[in-house]
């Protein structure tokens, strides 16, 4: 087992930053792909990006793709997405997963956060 708490979200203007945290316990991190997705209230999940089990590879939506990006700190247990120049259109609660495989598809992944809210105001 996994667990996974995320932080980091909360409100901010266009054009703003935010850093959020996923914060992993349990089994051994490394050995784990770590996937961030958003949700809006109506809609499925969306990748967002992934970072590999020790960091060497990364992955990027097409719409955060130069905006945001994701790091790993696996002696923290930790996984950040960074996020630079938000948009209105990046407000969404965001979700880290942990699962075995370094993929896009959310069903690929064995183990979820609570979601974090992040709101960006225009």
């Amino acid at each position: 087992q996994v667990q996974l708490v995320e932080s980091g979200g909360g409100l901010v203007q266009a054009g703003g930053s935010l850093r959020l945290s996923c914060a992993a316990s349990g089994r051994t991190f490394s050995d784990y792909a770590v996937g961030w997705f958003r949700q809006v209230p109506g809609n499925g999940r969306n990748f967002v990006a992934a970072i590999s089990w020790r960091g060497q590879r990364t992955y990027y939506a097409d719409s955060v793709k130069g905006r945001f990006t994701v790091s790993r700190d696996n002696a923290k247990s930790t996984v950040y997405l960074q996020m630079n120049n938000l948009k209105p259109e990046d407000t969404a609660v965001y979700y880290c997963a942990a699962g075995l495989l370094f993929r896009v598809q959310d069903s690929t992944y064995d183990y979820w956060g609570q979601g974090t809210q992040v709101t960006v105001s225009s």
